[in-house]
């Protein structure tokens, strides 16, 4: 909502010498967000005069009409004499007056004016256009002023308004009387405790016979006025003071009817439409639309009206979308003389509802949809009326219709001292009840019991809250004591300590974290090549979701890692690697539905128990992928790309963090490649436990997410990599030296090495600080269908140090179980 000052100040005193930007910190202070304070004008410097045009001289030869004028601008231009001015507009004449630019004046824009040859003639200044100075957008001339508006060779940049402070404030949706300069005033009256002077404080007659036949129906519409107004002069223009208000307001002069319709809304707040009676077909009926029907609204656009729709119709059937949009047929044109201003207090939620649906957001569907004065309306349309006799000659009819069927607003009843108790202030005495009034409740007391009736221009109080906020913040939010909260808890819990050592860990390895949404699609699902009975494919739809090409909860972190990396890739960076954390949601077999829960109380203990059913399981993953060099070619070496041994690498990492050893084997599961796929798993009370997969991505994957080739990617659950974790002991430092066994065993190609790691590392006993690969050789000398591995043996007592044939014996006792449990032979 735009508010120039010089209007606000017209309905309510405020002190001498208050500036908009300090108006503007107060009113943010209590809850009206001011976004800018616009200072329209000043860029515009003088002598900017009123003129009177004395002789014009049509000039030809040229490729458009010029006009070379002589205009009286009194002693502005210091000499007395005519100013002589070019200039290319037609619709002004002999004896008018203008407004003139003289030599030395700056327009907005920073376009200065001057003297200079033009045309063949000089030209000493400028006959000025509304755009020209910015009052509002007209580009059919220069402005002709009305008789008596100004002495020839005064200044004119004051009448005209040219300088103003418009107050730019951000309305939020429960605030709709802010939509009105009389909101906006009644505020500025409270905060600063001066006068407020109603606009809506009209004087109006009893209706003097039937008005306009309507019919409403009280669950759409609970009040309904029609004024009608006689004689209208279509041709009567809109005075320049309103013209300038509407644009500096954010809204576009029309045409005299609509402006004062459009006028009294920003005043009032209250939206009025104005008809063309004479296309109106017997009585006006507010009723719910009916299926199939068409109206042709004022952006000539046919659309189809649903039955959720309010419109008003006559017999010929609708004529407007209520609350939203006119109809083509019934609109005010150039030749109306007969006008009928309708203005009703509709339903809000079917006003927003028809908003959206049709698409159409106009200035009166904003003010319905957040809720309007419901006592307005006799005044508002009476107000436009009496507009249009004043500026338009129209005669105002004395009979009226005027349909009432609002209730009365039952009272609230709160404790004044409740609005300290929600702030955590002591305010004084009385201070509940002299807000309360300021914003026009009616209050009763009984001790410290009040009874509140909010007024009718404020729907959005309905409870002891509300009631308490406006208290709070009337007297300042920021008088509310800033007091440091105690210090509660333990300090992180393991869970947590465990997630951000991992992240730490991954962004040492070179990873970066990515958050995603938790939304997939089927296409993500088909792009990973799950099989159609994969339970990975059984999700949880969202019944409103933000993206309808992602309506599922994701049930495995991939997709989105994988739409990430695509992204980067796809920007130019080639190596990439990117880990996430989060949840992943897995329905519960024959879980039940979530109940509906009511909006005006909490959940009860059955509630809870039917809510919690309905969870799915929501174990936590960190999944990452990666693409590019692992390591970077440069003068120090070729590089490496990155693998599936990468992806595994950074699932042990993950596990290390925790205190965890995975075991790894060789698996199938999509989508990984068949062949570069590792199963990883935890042992947890001795059982074997699946934590995840890691590996290079079938072609298909890449392929269907785009992504670049050979790219690798891991999802372990954390949840129980944790499960599996034991109680960290320090380690005991042995002072003696290590004795270091060799060990080439040759076996199938087909037996993992890890086999062979975890065989030798069993049978070697308690000797052995640690087993490690450092060569694999396959070729002739072991033969096909074989490989020798090699691993290096450190043994070490705590106690003495090893002679060799413990070591020896240690290292056959690993020998003789590896070539027990995997067949491998000694190589010579």
């Amino acid at each position: 909502m735009r508010v120039p000052l010089s209007w606000l100040r017209e309905y309510v005193d405020l002190p001498v010498g208050t500036t908009a930007r300090e108006l503007a910190g107060r009113l943010t202070l209590a809850g009206l967000e001011v976004e800018t304070v616009d200072e329209l004008g000043s860029d515009i410097t003088g002598p900017i005069v009123y003129g009177r045009v004395l002789e014009i001289e049509e000039l030809t030869g040229f490729k458009k009409p010029i006009r070379y004028c002589r205009v009286d601008v009194g002693g502005a231009n210091g000499t007395g004499e005519p100013q002589e001015i070019v200039c290319g507009a037609r619709n002004f004449s002999e004896g008018d007056l203008v407004v003139v630019c003289l030599p030395g004046a700056e327009l907005p824009g920073g376009f200065r004016i001057g003297a200079r040859k033009t045309y063949g003639r000089m030209s000493a200044g400028m006959i000025c256009s509304a755009s020209e100075l910015g009052l509002w957008e007209d580009h059919s001339g220069i402005i002709v002023l009305p008789e008596g508006f100004g002495a020839v060779g005064e200044d004119a940049i004051g009448p005209l308004g040219l300088r103003e402070d418009v107050l730019d404030i951000a309305v939020t949706p429960d605030r709709g009387y802010a939509l009105s300069l009389r909101g906006v005033a009644r505020d500025a009256a409270a905060l600063y405790g001066v006068d407020f002077h109603d606009p809506a404080d009209v004087a109006v007659a009893e209706s003097g016979g039937e008005g306009h036949p309507a019919e409403i129906d009280p669950a759409l519409c609970d009040r309904y006025v029609l004024r009608g107004a006689t004689g209208f002069d279509p041709d009567a223009p809109s005075p320049l003071w309103m013209k300038r208000r509407l644009h500096q307001c954010g809204v576009r002069p029309i045409s005299l009817a609509v402006d004062v319709t459009n006028y009294v809304m920003l005043e009032l707040g209250q939206p009025l439409h104005a008809w063309d009676r004479a296309q109106l077909r017997g009585a006006l009926r507010v009723r719910a639309a009916e299926a199939g029907e068409k109206l042709e609204t004022l952006d000539h656009v046919q659309r189809s009206l649903d039955t959720d729709d309010i419109v008003i119709a006559d017999d010929s059937g609708p004529v407007n979308i209520a609350g939203v949009m006119g109809g083509l047929t019934t609109e005010i044109s150039l030749t109306s003389t007969e006008v009928l201003v309708e203005a009703a207090h509709f339903d809000a939620m079917h006003i927003a509802r028809a908003s959206r649906r049709h698409q159409l957001s106009s200035e009166s569907s904003r003010r319905f949809e957040r809720g309007v004065d419901s006592a307005v309306q006799l005044a508002a349309a009476t107000r436009a009326v009496e507009l249009l006799a004043e500026l338009g000659g129209a005669t105002v009819e004395t009979a009226y219709t005027h349909l009432d069927r609002t209730a009365a607003r039952e009272p609230v009843t709160v404790r004044a001292s409740h609005a300290g108790a929600v702030a955590g202030v002591d305010y004084p005495e009385g201070t509940t009840q002299r807000w309360l009034r300021a914003v026009g409740c009616e209050v009763e007391a009984d001790g410290d019991l009040l009874r509140v009736v909010p007024p009718s221009w404020r729907p959005d109080i309905t409870d002891p809250n509300d009631l308490a906020e406006e208290v709070i913040r009337f007297e300042g939010y920021e008088n509310i004591p800033s007091i440091r909260p105690r210090a509660s808890g333990r300090g992180l819990t393991a869970s947590q300590r465990l997630r951000r050592a991992v992240g730490r860990a991954l962004a040492g390895t070179g990873f970066h974290e990515v958050l995603n949404y938790p939304f997939v699609g089927e296409r993500d699902l088909d792009g990973l090549q799950l099989a159609a009975d994969d339970d990975r494919r059984d999700a949880l739809r969202l019944a409103n979701p933000l993206n309808e090409g992602e309506p599922l909860l994701r049930t495995t972190l991939l997709p989105g890692l994988f739409k990430a990396l695509a992204r980067n890739t796809g920007r130019g960076f080639t190596d990439v690697a990117l880990y996430e954390t989060g949840l992943v949601y897995r329905p519960r077999p024959g879980a039940p539905r979530a109940p509906m829960l009511a909006v005006d109380r909490g959940p009860d203990a059955e509630e809870l128990a039917r809510i919690e059913a309905a969870l799915p399981d929501q174990p936590r993953r960190v999944g990452a992928v990666i693409s590019g060099h692992a390591e970077r070619a440069g003068w120090w070496g070729p590089g490496r790309e990155a693998g599936w041994a990468d992806a595994v690498q950074t699932a042990r990492d993950v596990a290390r963090v925790a205190g965890v050893e995975l075991e790894v084997e060789a698996d199938q599961h999509a989508p990984w490649h068949p062949g570069r796929c590792a199963a990883l798993y935890v042992r947890v009370d001795g059982e074997r436990l699946l934590v995840g997969h890691a590996g290079e991505l079938h072609p298909r994957t890449v392929q269907a997410f785009g992504l670049p080739e050979r790219t690798a990617a891991v999802e372990v659950e954390l949840d129980r990599i944790e499960r599996a974790r034991t109680p960290v002991t320090a380690p005991e430092i042995s002072t003696y030296p290590v004795a270091t066994q060799d060990v080439a065993l040759v076996v199938d190609s087909s037996v993992p090495v890890g086999r062979v790691s975890a065989a030798l590392a069993e049978g070697a006993g308690e000797l052995l600080e640690s087993v490690r690969l450092f060569d694999v050789y396959t070729g002739d000398q072991v033969g096909e269908g074989s490989k020798s591995v090699a691993f290096a043996l450190r043994f070490r007592a705590a106690d003495r140090t090893l002679t060799a044939e413990e070591a020896g014996a240690a290292r056959d006792a690993a020998v003789a179980l590896a070539t027990e449990r995997t067949g491998a032979v000694l190589r010579g």
